[in-house]
This record gives C-alpha cells, sequence and structure tokens, in this order.
C-alpha cells in the first residue's frame, strides 16, 4: 500500500510525536546526564520571554516545600513538570518561576535559564539568577550532589562572566517573608563564598503592580 498526500503528513507528525517522547523519556532515565534542558523534561513553552543583560549581581537560593525531593531522573522530570503547571496554571506566570532547578538526581533542570527574568524574588527578577533544590529543607540538609551540582552551576556561570565575578549570594527569605529555602540549607549557604548578610524584606503585596 502506498501512503500518499494528508495521510503521509498525518503519520510523520505521529512518527516524531513518538520520537519525541521516546528522548525525553530516555533522557529523564539517563543519571549520566548531568543537564536538562527544557525539552528533556518536556517543558511546556513560556507565554512570554523577557531579557536582562548580564553579568548577573545577584544568585538567589529557593527550595520548593513541594513538591517533595526527587532522587531518581524520572521523579524529578515530574517534578519539573508538577512545578511548570503550578506556576503557570494556579499563579499565572509566563513560566516556571526559577532560572534553574536542582534534584535530588543531582542534575541541573533548565527553568528560564540565564539573563531571563525570572518570577521567584520581587525586585530581583530582573536581576538574579534564581536557582531551586526540589524538596523541604526546613530541617533536612540536601544531599551533598544537590550542593555540588548549585556550586558547579555558579561557577560556571562565572567563569563564562554570565554571572559577576563579585556576584551576592544570599536566600529567598532575604527579599520577601518567607520561610525559603528551609533553614538547614539558609544556615547551609550562610557558609559559601560570597553570601551576604544583607536584608531588602518586602512584602510582595505592597509592589505595585
Amino acid at each position: 500500500m502506498v501512503i500518499t498526500g494528508r495521510r503521509t503528513s498525518v503519520l510523520a507528525v505521529v512518527v516524531l510525536q513518538v520520537l519525541g517522547t521516546w528522548k525525553g523519556a530516555m533522557a529523564c532515565s539517563m543519571p549520566t546526564v548531568p543537564y536538562v534542558s527544557r525539552d528533556v523534561w518536556s517543558a511546556n513553552a513560556p507565554r512570554s520571554v523577557d531579557k536582562f543583560p548580564g553579568p548577573i549581581p545577584f544568585v538567589i537560593i529557593h527550595h520548593t516545600y513541594e513538591p517533595a525531593a526527587c532522587y531518581t531522573p524520572a521523579d524529578c522530570c515530574k517534578a519539573m513538570q508538577a512545578i511548570q503547571r503550578f506556576h503557570q496554571q494556579d499563579r499565572g506566570w509566563n513560566d516556571i518561576g526559577y532560572s534553574f532547578v536542582v534534584g535530588g538526581d543531582g542534575r541541573i533542570y533548565q527553568g528560564r535559564g540565564f539573563n531571563v527574568v525570572g518570577a521567584h524574588a520581587p525586585r530581583y527578577n530582573d536581576k538574579s539568577v534564581g536557582i531551586c533544590l526540589i524538596g523541604d529543607w526546613r530541617v533536612d540538609l540536601p544531599p551533598e550532589n544537590m550542593l555540588a551540582a548549585v556550586q558547579t552551576l555558579i561557577d560556571y556561570g562565572v567563569r563564562m562572566n554570565i554571572i559577576a565575578s563579585n556576584y551576592t549570594l544570599i536566600g529567598h527569605r532575604q527579599t520577601r517573608p518567607t520561610e525559603c529555602p528551609g533553614d538547614r540549607l539558609f544556615k547551609e549557604i550562610q557558609t559559601w563564598a560570597h553570601f551576604s548578610p544583607m536584608m531588602d524584606v518586602v512584602d510582595p503585596n505592597s509592589i505595585p503592580t
């Protein structure tokens, strides 16, 4: 049987969809891949993308609280999809709020990326990299592979002149009233290079839109 015309086009689309799903599933099951792009974790398209110039002066650390910590590539991809759904559908944001997200599998998941205005820290979204660690880190410290991945990402940004060499590192709670990034994680980042004890807390509800 010869398939022609519109039926050929439909078949091609189906094949591409299957291959795309297979590619994402395979990549999400490969723990040796240290960086996970948006297409691999099956991100929805952003509604809009606003960029800002670098080098970027601030690095802001977050935790998700929910979803809970994930420790396999497949579970971390599902967590990324859940975070994006919550931010786009419930919060009404353009995209997942963070620049990058780190999973318990030790991999770095691309959120909005570098030099894209985020939705993670009021008044700092257009001059910061928002890095979020999946899980609730109020009591427990994230595993070493997560902490190492965060520092690897920051070091890469500095080396490539994307993040300013004299960047300021802070926790989310230093910009708004919140527990984020969790007491234990916040205590940890206070020992890291470039941490600043600065406090610039403003109720986000008081900020004009």
